[in-house]
């Protein structure tokens, strides 16, 4: 169902919105997004907010370090029930195997672990974004975050990776993302989830514009 890969993406500063935000969606919208804008605002407090609710929270600072600094972060993850968090796959193979390494056998609550693969802000060839698929298939991770238009190929090449899209508008827009695609483009290309957020953060009724996405079955003209 459409409604069980939407995931609404927290970019809000201001405490009291993000929880309008939440108490308005929640149970309709079960994913959300924690990005460097709430968690620079609000820190794990937030995140423990979010869980106590009920929801499930997927944590995107996309982690690229060195292996032992993100396996220290990624430890504190676990001890939390976060659904999923993100760490870059430009930090390389050898890199991620150490990363792997070091945690061992620490997330007993089974987070999910993303490799981000290139910025849907950028423009980029797929051939850069199935070699660093691969990358996150090979060093057992639980899936990527790419654009729509890459879906296709890494599933056909690495099925067993889930596939998050960023950059999701309701129609063609202008803005500061690149690789974008409509909700009906996302739907097509199998996507396992999709993130949105200003399309729904920014409206006075984000009920009824997640209500309106979720039944859209084709492009706003």
């Amino acid at each position: 169902m459409l409604e069980d890969k939407l995931i609404v993406a927290l970019d809000i500063s201001d405490k009291r919105k993000l929880k309008f935000l939440v108490n308005s969606l929640y149970p309709v919208v079960k994913k959300f997004k924690v990005g460097l804008i709430a968690y620079t605002a609000f820190g794990p407090e937030i995140i423990d907010w979010l869980i106590k609710k009920g929801v499930d929270v997927f944590l995107d600072l996309k982690f690229f370090d060195i292996p032992n600094t993100v396996a220290e972060a990624a430890k504190i993850i676990f001890k939390k029930k976060l659904w999923g968090f993100t760490l870059h796959l430009k930090m390389g193979k050898e890199n991620i195997l150490r990363f792997k390494e070091i945690i061992g056998k620490k997330n007993k609550k089974r987070t999910k672990i993303i490799g981000v693969t290139v910025l849907t802000s950028q423009e980029a060839k797929i051939e850069e974004v199935l070699n660093l698929a691969e990358i996150a298939y090979e060093t057992g991770l639980d899936g990527v975050v790419c654009s729509v238009w890459e879906v296709k190929k890494i599933k056909e090449k690495f099925p067993s990776l889930i596939t998050i899209t960023p950059g999701i508008r309701t129609k063609k827009t202008n803005d500061d993302q690149k690789r974008v695609a409509t909700v009906k483009e996302a739907e097509d290309a199998g996507v396992d989830f999709f993130v949105m957020g200003r399309p729904i953060i920014k409206r006075k009724n984000p009920l009824k514009a997640v209500k309106e996405i979720l039944n859209l079955r084709k492009e706003v003209k």
